[in-house]
């Protein structure tokens, strides 16, 4: 059986560690000793490493052959530490671990930066509107430099992520009745955690490589978004003030062609408000 590593098991990492345990020997991840009780039901093997850990990572992956990279950075000052340390650290160690035959990272689509609602698609080059983009971009230049013929590397661009836990009655809690500054055009673009697990799965049996946007097919804006969530909630609608300026860093409509090209098809094409 093809041996498995989730490097992090958080919410998406603990979602395809359900799906992949009857198909690999699985091993999941954390940083924190607390947390090994709660993964033990979910992987056969949970090792307590850090990204940034050279002698850790090295033995995590030996004789491994699929590297799922889920990890979460637990607030803003801690992508570098995150994202781009892990990433360094992970492609210093694979010359010594040259079972590694597959890497699939879960990103952002941040990396676009404002866009001033154009659409984007994989060819469109980055444009990080803050340092933590910044920081997101150079992850997926690192991870991508360990791409080759013996080794696929796949980036996902993720949108903002919703499901079982996180549904968008949770997100939104607080908006119903406020005023939000802007008129609300922004795109908003969203995916569904079982498409994640989805598209990782077929990334993982077609060998995948390069980059994917991974967002929902049908466009919404953000007032579109909040007037179906307060809609079917019956809650009070959100008001906009378009004299002010919108805060919101990355607006982009973010096209998913490219991984429906590729043969994957989406559970939740236009996102579900009522999920």
């Amino acid at each position: 059986m093809t041996n498995a590593v989730i490097l992090g098991c958080g919410y998406v990492g603990k979602a395809v560690a359900r799906i992949w345990r009857s198909e690999f020997t699985l091993t999941g991840t954390t940083t924190s000793a607390h947390r090994v009780s709660e993964l033990e039901p979910l992987v056969d093997r949970v090792v307590i490493v850090r990204g940034d850990d050279p002698i850790g990572l090295r033995s995590l992956l030996h004789d491994q052959q699929v590297v799922l990279l889920a990890i979460g950075a637990p607030h803003a000052e801690a992508y570098e530490a995150t994202y781009l340390q892990t990433a360094k650290t992970l492609v210093s160690v694979l010359e010594q671990v040259p079972t590694v035959s597959q890497i699939i990272y879960t990103g952002s689509y941040a990396v676009y930066g404002d866009r001033e609602g154009q659409w984007v698609d994989e060819t469109t080059p980055v444009a990080p509107a803050n340092p933590n983009g910044d920081i997101l971009a150079e992850t997926e230049r690192i991870l991508l430099s360990a791409n080759s013929p013996q080794r696929h590397v796949c980036i996902f661009r993720l949108g903002g992520i919703y499901g079982p836990g996180r549904e968008l009655k949770k997100i939104f809690q607080r908006a119903p009745g406020t005023t939000r500054p802007g008129a609300g055009t922004d795109a908003a673009n969203w995916i569904h955690l079982d498409d994640i697990v989805g598209a990782i799965a077929f990334a993982q049996r077609h060998h995948l490589s390069g980059i994917y946007n991974l967002v929902g097919t049908v466009p919404v804006t953000t007032r579109e978004l909040l007037d179906r969530v307060c809609a079917a909630n019956q809650w009070a609608p959100v008001a906009w003030d378009a004299s002010q300026a919108s805060r919101r860093p990355y607006n982009a409509r973010v096209s998913n062609q490219k991984l429906r090209n590729a043969g994957y098809e989406f559970i939740y094409p236009e996102i579900q408000e009522t999920m």
